[in-house]
């Protein structure tokens, strides 16, 4: 199986966009701090988060399809391909794994999380607190391309609240910001 800076050097060499980038890396960070929480592999847990939008710029009209074929070529085990084809609702292919409904659950809110930031004066993420996450969550206008309802959805298949699923995220980004470079 590949290790993980395979999996990171992977992303990079398919994706030029700094901002998918931050955004994988952001997903990497949650899935990370889910597998903990679970007691899963975060190494694989991880890898999935990584990888998850490796083909978006490249190959638009086939994500993730095009990356999941390119990973089983690799040999990155089936629980990692069958998570990102399930990130994306319109691939039909259904959560079983805890790992799938935890990608699924983390994509778009780690999105929400980021834009929040960037609206911030100090671009911090450090002094975001989990009320004025929830306001922008509510304002339809903020961060428009963000489905909500996947987020509230898969804060369900996780069994959370969708208040305990953004505060988890949200201090799992904390705990990361200078990775993510929203320090």
């Amino acid at each position: 199986m590949p290790s993980f800076a395979e999996a990171l050097a992977l992303m990079e060499a398919w994706t030029e966009s700094e901002s998918l980038r931050r955004h994988m890396r952001a997903v990497e960070v949650a899935m990370r701090a889910y597998a903990r929480r679970f007691g899963e592999d975060e190494e694989l847990w991880a890898m999935a988060g990584v990888l998850h939008d490796m083909d978006y710029e490249k190959y638009p009209e086939e994500h993730p399809y095009r990356g999941v074929e390119e990973l089983r070529r690799l040999g990155y085990p089936g629980e990692v391909l069958e998570a990102i084809l399930g990130h994306a609702s319109y691939t039909g292919v259904p959560r079983r794994t805890l790992m799938a409904k935890a990608l699924f659950a983390v994509d778009e809110l780690t999105g929400l999380i980021t834009a929040a930031v960037y609206v911030r004066p100090d671009r911090s993420i450090l002094g975001l607190e989990l009320s004025s996450m929830k306001k922008k969550f509510k304002d339809k206008a903020f961060a428009r391309g963000v489905n909500r309802e996947e987020i509230r959805m898969g804060a369900e298949d996780l069994g959370l609240s969708l208040e305990e699923h953004m505060a988890f995220v949200l201090e799992a980004m904390k705990d990361k910001a200078e990775l993510l470079g929203l320090r």
